[in-house]
């Protein structure tokens, strides 16, 4: 008896030697140091091109009101950028696009609208042809870019073809544009708000047209990621009995949609990304005030991880995630006791 125990335990300590490595190199949420701004921030938005480029907006309360604000992430630290032009006037700033070479950034500059470009010479604006009293949402690819948003005539697409800008109309029924994403110039999807409830549009290089998504009864749409591979994946909630469950939908291409509801509660779905694991991740509501939490979701399993702990904080809120190479990069804000919420950033791998 006293062998075959003496075995065993061999086998235990060879097994525990063989998978310790594994464990040790298993990637785990880290802080990265942000440059503060003037508190309480807000983020607006996080794209990144690689491990050695990622771009975060937002604002900060000045004085006399909001201004813009843009940090840049070179692979080892944040920094700010205030070279652009408008850095020092009222406003904020929206999505971050990578079109070609260049970064577009959405700019709402003293509330006239503007696309910053910035390339190898430096940042240069391409102001909007008119100003509208809502901006709701932007995207570009090379070639195109459309701004949605409304002024005292109601909804506006303006669309951009690299000189100049034209109004597109949208069909009968549509009240608002709530986002836009672009694949290509000639495949953009919208999600809006109809005179029967929520809907997707896509336009196809022609028109705009009802893309024709069995979105769940009672529901809203939060997001659209669009992937290289034809991949769509919708977030949204829907409402039952008073509550929001959070849900997701996918498309490869072919066939029909898939539903889900992964076990996210009414969690916001604006921050998903696809992770370099092929997950898609997203931040939700945490139950530690001194900690961050993250949602894996992959195929029916949803699993959850934390970020590092924080002194003293009593909230922390990721607001945007990104894959920048290897690693996810998130940002969002910290409440420190005693403090506005400021800057704080995480990353997973790398």
């Amino acid at each position: 008896m006293n062998g075959l125990r003496a075995v065993v335990v061999c086998l235990v300590i060879a097994c525990a030697a063989v998978v310790s490595p594994a464990a040790a190199v298993t990637p785990s949420w880290s802080a990265l140091p942000v440059p503060a701004a003037a508190p309480p921030v807000t983020v607006s938005d996080l794209a990144a091109r690689g491990p050695r480029e990622a771009w975060a907006t937002g604002y900060e309360r000045a004085a006399d009101g909001l201004r813009p604000m843009l940090y840049r992430w070179d692979g080892t630290a944040w920094s700010r950028d205030t070279t652009f032009p408008g850095a020092g006037e009222s406003g904020w700033l929206g999505k971050v696009q990578f079109v070609g070479d260049e970064v577009w950034i959405f700019h709402n500059r003293g509330g006239a609208g503007e696309i910053l470009r910035r390339s190898a010479g430096g940042w240069s604006a391409v102001p909007l042809p008119q100003t509208l009293w809502t901006y709701q949402d932007f995207t570009a690819v090379p070639g195109a870019a459309w701004v949605v948003g409304e002024d005292g005539t109601g909804l506006k697409v303006l669309h951009y073809d690299g000189s100049g800008w034209t109004t597109q109309s949208t069909p009968d029924g549509v009240l608002f544009l709530m986002g836009i994403t672009a694949r290509t110039g000639t495949d953009v999807w919208a999600w809006a708000d109809t005179s029967t409830g929520t809907t997707v549009l896509r336009w196809d290089g022609t028109a705009w047209r009802d893309a024709k998504v069995p979105l769940p009864p009672n529901s809203n749409v939060h997001t659209t990621l669009l992937e290289p591979s034809g991949r769509v994946t919708i977030g949204g909630s829907r409402y039952t009995d008073g509550a929001a469950r959070t849900y997701l939908m996918t498309w490869t291409g072919l066939g029909a949609w898939r539903t889900t509801y992964p076990p996210l509660g009414d969690t916001h779905t604006e921050a998903m990304a696809r992770g370099p694991d092929g997950a898609l991740w997203l931040p939700v509501r945490s139950d530690r005030a001194f900690q961050s939490k993250y949602a894996r979701v992959n195929g029916s399993r949803t699993t959850f991880s934390y970020g590092p702990e924080r002194k003293d904080a009593i909230d922390v809120k990721p607001r945007a995630l990104a894959r920048a190479g290897s690693s996810l990069l998130s940002l969002g804000t910290v409440e420190i006791y005693g403090t506005k919420p400021n800057l704080m950033s995480e990353r997973l791998g790398g």
